[in-house]
């Protein structure tokens, strides 16, 4: 996906989601449990790649679909959300998934993005074309969180997860 891009219409949208997300899954899918378990430079392994992504879905349905306080969704101290401290929000989702065993990872991944199709398949086109925030005064729709933490997140983490596979082989 280039930065540029954006979907001309919900099938776009979809099929952008899916083309990232088969991508994705298809590395993953391809990885031994060694492999999948194995951090590279920065400390990630990468199932914790898969896991950080996970959660981020999860962020987005509870956050910008149910409309839900963001600290509640995450489950973190709202300070973290108010100063909008990625760092120390991811730090924290890595530390509950870290040790959580690869098959697990790779079933809670599944369910999060069945449930993300789903939820997105309720929604026309034009419903994600509103803004999220009233006040924002940039009007900013809600299609540019779903592809912050869809195709672009996908293809971020797919990037890491290549990465980790090479520095270890």
């Amino acid at each position: 996906m280039s930065d540029d891009w954006f979907p001309k219409d919900k099938e776009d949208l979809m099929l952008a989601i899916d083309r990232e997300r088969t991508a994705l899954w298809n590395l993953v899918r391809g990885l031994n449990e060694a492999q999948m378990s194995t951090p590279d430079s920065s400390g990630w392994a990468p199932k914790d790649n898969v896991a950080h992504v996970t959660e981020w879905i999860k962020s987005f349905i509870g956050y910008h679909l149910d409309h839900r306080p963001w600290h509640e969704v995450l489950n973190v101290d709202k300070t973290l959300t108010d100063k909008a401290d990625f760092d120390g929000i991811n730090d924290l989702l890595y530390q509950r998934k870290r040790k959580m065993p690869v098959r697990e990872v790779l079933n809670e991944f599944q369910e999060t993005c069945a449930e993300l199709y789903s939820r997105l398949n309720q929604l026309s086109f034009e419903d994600l074309m509103q803004s999220r925030f009233p006040d924002d005064p940039e009007k900013r729709p809600v299609v540019i969180w779903v592809l912050s933490n869809t195709t672009e997140h996908f293809a971020e983490h797919r990037a890491y997860i290549q990465r980790a596979v090479k520095e270890n082989s």
